[in-house]
Parts: C-alpha cells; sequence; structure tokens
C-alpha cells in the first residue's frame, strides 16, 4: 500500500467506511510507516477535538437566504 492510498483508508476508516480488508492493510503499512503513523495519530487528535467542541451550524433554510440576499445585493 503506497502512503497516499494508507491515508486515504486512514480518513475513510474514522468515518467508519474502511471494509474489513482495507483496515488490515492499513495496520501492516502502519506497522513500518512513521509518516502515516503520524498522519493517522493527527487525523485521530483532529476528529477527537472536532467532537468535544459541540459545534452548532445554521439552519440549512437561513443559509440559503443569506445566500440569496448576498447575490441580490452583489447583483445591484
Amino acid at each position: 500500500m503506497k502512503c497516499e492510498e494508507a491515508n486515504h483508508v486512514c480518513d475513510k476508516n474514522q468515518y467508519k467506511e474502511a471494509g474489513f480488508l482495507e483496515k488490515i492493510r492499513l495496520t501492516i503499512h502502519l506497522i513500518y510507516c512513521r509518516a502515516c503513523r503520524k498522519y493517522s495519530s493527527r487525523n485521530n487528535k483532529l476528529s477527537k477535538a472536532i467532537e468535544r467542541s459541540d459545534l452548532k451550524t445554521m439552519d440549512h433554510k437561513i443559509k440559503k437566504e443569506i445566500k440569496e440576499v448576498l447575490k441580490s445585493e452583489l447583483n445591484n
């Protein structure tokens, strides 16, 4: 497994989208690749920080309304 693929599988694994075989291949790759272990570690830390942050997002309807207002203002 190349590092690019390992990073992609690492991302998929974070979102529970990686298959069983991909997880095994990633684990083997992480055993011998220091750079990918570091990437994986940072990725996990980032995900945990985002989960703990308790972010609130704007309602989709409100976003759409703001976007329309901005478009109309820019066209004037």
